[in-house]
């Protein structure tokens, strides 16, 4: 009985090694599972982060800046761009009647016109007069701005130069309504060959290009120079025609 008892002891004992067995194998696997899944969410979450960082997406191209095209393309000849009618009146006997060209590296850009003569008038002297005008054009371009924008910074830079013409007397600066978008006189006098010479610019601008007119007379032996009234009325029916001229060409 005894031994019975013994032996069925072993056996019980036996017995039990599988069943701990597979209760350490479950908590073992339940612990694995666990793991195993930390280390799944692990994964995941470096998969992930490997997918938006590690493999960059191709950047998409940065859009090109755009700038307002320029208005107009072309500049017109200087030298037509004020009618004969009015040159013959501004500058009566005038040496060259259809005008002398300025030269230009590119008239596409720049051009320009001058007119000059001296009318005898026997015992009352002589009248001299001047007349000359340029023409700038300003592209558009992204990194410089528009034409219009970069005729429009140079306008008042020109307006400026106008009014520090050397030696220059009695300057006076007026908005010049009627001409092109926007339009200064700016007029003075001179004291050069024992003259006064007196002087009306238009500085104006249509679009992206600049309008440079100036016109100027003195009296000589005994005559005397032209009222400034007058100068300034001729000037601006000049500059008028000039800035016409500039929508005529691109037509």
């Amino acid at each position: 009985m005894q031994r019975t008892a013994s032996r069925l002891t072993r056996l019980l004992a036996c017995a039990a090694v599988p069943v701990m067995l597979v209760v350490a194998g479950c908590s073992s696997d339940a612990g694995s599972g666990d793991g195993g899944g930390g280390k799944a969410k692990t994964g995941a979450g470096a998969d992930a982060g490997s997918g938006t960082g590690g493999e960059a997406a191709t950047p998409s191209p940065k859009p090109k800046p755009t700038v307002e095209a320029a208005r107009f393309a072309k500049l017109p000849q200087p030298c037509q761009s004020i009618t004969e009618k009015t040159t013959g009146a501004l500058v009566p006997k005038a040496k060259a009647p259809k005008g002398t060209a300025a030269s230009s590296t590119d008239v596409a850009l720049r051009g320009g016109c001058s007119w000059n003569g001296l009318e005898d008038k026997g015992v009352k002297g002589s009248q001299y007069r001047w007349l000359d005008v340029s023409f700038y054009r300003y592209e558009s371009e992204a990194s410089l701005g528009s034409g219009q924008d970069r005729a429009r910074e140079n306008f008042e830079k020109e307006v400026a130069k106008v009014q520090a013409t050397e030696n220059a007397q009695k300057v006076s600066t007026a908005a010049t309504p009627g001409i092109g978008d926007e339009a200064k006189t700016v007029t003075y006098t001179v004291r050069k060959t024992g003259e006064d010479f007196v002087y009306s610019s238009v500085v104006a601008r249509t679009g992206n290009v600049l309008v440079l007119l100036t016109y100027n007379g003195t009296g000589y032996w005994g005559a005397a120079e032209p009222e400034l009234k007058k100068v300034v009325e001729g000037s601006a029916t000049a500059a008028k025609e000039a800035v016409a001229s500039v929508a005529a060409a691109n037509k």
